[in-house]
């Protein structure tokens, strides 16, 4: 496996991300600190980073949660999604950090190894007011080291992008629990109303983009699964309906196909691209190939494979034009199968 690893080309646009994401967190971080000690001067500047570094990740998390949907509303704005892992590593940091800190305080001095005491030393799983939440930010906080740990192309690559991409939908497990966390443990202790609200906005939030999202998306598969003729071809648009080097996105069979335009030719392949599982169809011809939306993944619109030395490949799907209307196969053919453009 580490025969194929590539290191990370921090481009300009990484770097600048990066940048910001840092000065942000910092700028939090000081904040929450110092407005803390005014507002709690008897806190200890331990309590305040552990707080500090927990909503800091708290919130980086909702806003994490919140790129995928608002990316699926509106398209313009997906360059926050480009470099989300490089976001969901720095969360991960801030809250490896809060929950470095907690055990240092709250577990250190005893006699059992810190990690055992946050397993053993509350066992009140019978006691609503008692919960032990310890364990279920601990758990959480392991998905999330997973989920860094992975985050690089090379384990997207060996993995394979289905068993990647069920690791990284944890992350709504991993949300679950920390959800749970704060509520059984923060919440009990403070009587500070604001913490309520914010939460419940954030889950609110979360909740609600996801919902709408869906329900458009759901929308769109429940208009385009088009019946199948007698000659086995479905007829699925107009060619003046589709853009010049743009696609029309389908649903044939339950799969959503992708149907290109370009120089005077239509192609048709899957919709699903093989990176992070990116909507092709919402993507251009770019250079003569098919370029994701999401990470600009590209891939040739009459084969689905991707331009050498890339090894990436797509199903096509068999296509003509009849009449100014496009007809597509609903059967799909194998990843990288060259189909001969429909000429319109």
């Amino acid at each position: 496996m580490s025969q194929a690893y590539a290191s990370v080309g921090w481009n300009r646009q990484k770097k600048l991300y990066d940048l910001v994401m840092l000065a942000s967190v910092s700028v939090y971080l000081a904040l929450f600190v110092g407005i803390g000690a005014i507002v709690h001067p008897n806190a200890t500047v331990e309590t305040l980073l552990i707080r500090g570094f927990g909503t800091g990740a708290l919130l980086m998390l909702h806003v994490i949660l919140s790129i995928g949907p608002l990316c699926r509303l509106a398209p313009r704005l997906l360059p926050l999604l480009y470099n989300r892992r490089h976001f969901g590593v720095a969360m991960f940091l801030m809250a490896l950090a809060h929950g470095a800190f907690s055990l240092v305080q709250f577990h250190a001095l005893g006699d059992l190894n810190p990690l055992v005491s946050v397993l053993v030393s509350n066992t009140r799983y019978d006691s609503l007011s008692n919960f032990p939440f310890q364990p279920l930010g601990l758990i959480a906080l392991l998905i999330l080291f997973l989920m860094a740990a992975t985050s690089h192309d090379f384990w997207l690559a060996n993995l394979t992008a289905p068993v990647w991409k069920r690791l990284h939908m944890l992350v709504y497990v991993a949300y679950g629990l920390i959800v749970a966390h704060v509520v059984l443990g923060v919440l009990q202790a403070e009587t500070n109303r604001l913490l309520v609200m914010i939460l419940g906005t954030g889950m609110v939030v979360v909740l609600g983009l996801h919902l709408i999202a869906g329900w458009r998306e759901r929308k769109l598969d429940g208009t385009a699964d088009l019946p199948i003729s007698a000659n086995g071809f479905v007829d699925v648009c107009g060619v003046e309906d589709i853009e010049a080097n743009c696609a029309k996105v389908v649903t044939l069979t339950g799969e959503r196909v992708a149907v290109f335009k370009y120089d005077g030719k239509v192609s048709a392949l899957s919709n699903v691209c093989q990176h992070q599982n990116g909507p092709l169809g919402e993507g251009r011809i770019i250079d003569g190939c098919v370029t994701c939306p999401w990470h600009g993944y590209q891939y040739l619109p009459d084969s689905g494979a991707s331009p050498p030395p890339f090894a990436e490949k797509v199903p096509t799907f068999n296509v003509k034009v009849v009449n100014g209307r496009v007809l597509i196969d609903p059967k799909p053919n194998a990843p990288g199968t060259r189909i001969e453009p429909a000429k319109i």
